[in-house]
């Protein structure tokens, strides 16, 4: 099968998968509910089920597109949205806000709380690697697992000095979720998600040129520096707000990429419509299987997404070593 049918394929089951999600969990919905005005189950899918699988398909989506373009930029297989920080930098703002209590920051709450910390943790990286004249992607590297690890160790304090009702708020926070979600919120996010989107595809080719080698992108007219900077601040961009609402879902951005280059090949025009596409139909799996296996009660759905990603980063693994190369 050609890689444009491969593409189509995995298109038309995310669709479905999209579709079908919101109507499955431990009481089904049906089809007939939603055209009687006030049922029962009509208002748990508008108002819970639909907005809940919505928030997980843009989550995963932008989660896979941003580990996609930094697997691109650090030519690594391994690396994932969190490895320059963001995530970290939102969970230390969240954290903040939980310990310090609601007068922090006013009106922000949490979510503007948890992105002035992925912006933070974004301007650090940037200027510790400009600061040794450029973009080198190594230095940028080294910054970022900087950062992570700084901001990771702030928010263990936070948590120690924590009262303990504080200090539960925060490990829940840092599992990852997608209750509550507020319809104005995911309006945001998606706005967000579809704009990083749009830039990324159309840096497709760019991108592919920056996998095979800066000197070479360089020789064919790539503004190496200009497209690292763009592939850095939108990535984060959409890493922060989607952890600023869901808290830190790891392994999507490491599993969903390297997935579709298992199926697809390395084109990246291909690549990032089905990342897309396929970061957010397993994200809505992941919501659904969180909802489902212990029900009624819930599992964070990072706890989901890490007992997928420990084998799957094991077998990528395998696979580099296989290959003898990285990407």
């Amino acid at each position: 099968m050609s890689p444009t049918w491969k593409l189509l394929a995995l298109l038309l089951a995310s669709l479905v998968i999209l579709v079908l999600s919101p109507f499955l969990g431990a009481d089904l919905i049906s089809f007939e509910a939603l055209s009687v005005p006030g049922h029962p189950e009509a208002e748990v899918f508008w108002a819970l089920r639909l907005p809940r699988s919505a928030a997980a398909f843009l989550a995963g989506s932008g989660l896979a597109l941003g580990g996609l373009v930094f697997q691109a930029l650090f030519r690594n297989p391994l690396a994932t949205p969190f490895t320059l920080g963001v995530a970290s930098g939102a969970a230390l703002g969240a954290s903040l806000y939980i310990w310090l209590g609601t007068s922090f920051l006013g009106s922000l709450g949490p979510l503007g709380s948890a992105l002035l910390g992925a912006a933070l943790s974004m301007a650090l990286v940037y200027l510790a690697t400009r600061s040794q004249g450029g973009l080198s992607t190594p230095v940028m590297l080294l910054a970022g697992v900087i950062v992570n690890f700084f901001f990771s160790s702030l928010v263990l304090f936070i948590q120690y000095v924590s009262s303990s009702a504080d200090s539960l708020k925060i490990t829940h926070w840092l599992m990852g979720s997608l209750t509550g979600l507020e319809t104005a919120r995911l309006a945001d996010l998606g706005f967000i998600i579809i704009v990083g989107a749009v830039i990324i595809r159309s840096l497709a080719t760019e991108i592919d040129l920056l996998v095979t080698g800066e000197e070479l992108a360089a020789s064919r007219g790539v503004d190496v520096k200009r497209i690292k900077l763009i592939i850095f601040v939108v990535a984060s961009i959409m890493v922060g707000a989607i952890v600023s609402l869901t808290g830190p879902i790891g392994f999507v951005g490491l599993m969903v990429p390297q997935a579709c280059r298992w199926v697809l090949g390395w084109s990246h025009r291909l690549l990032t419509v089905a990342v897309f596409f396929g970061g957010g139909a397993f994200l809505a799996l992941a919501d659904l299987l969180a909802r489902v296996i212990l029900a009624p009660a819930e599992i964070p759905i990072g706890v989901i997404t890490a007992l997928a990603g420990g084998p799957f980063f094991l077998l990528t693994l395998f696979s580099i070593r296989r290959q003898g190369q990285l990407l």
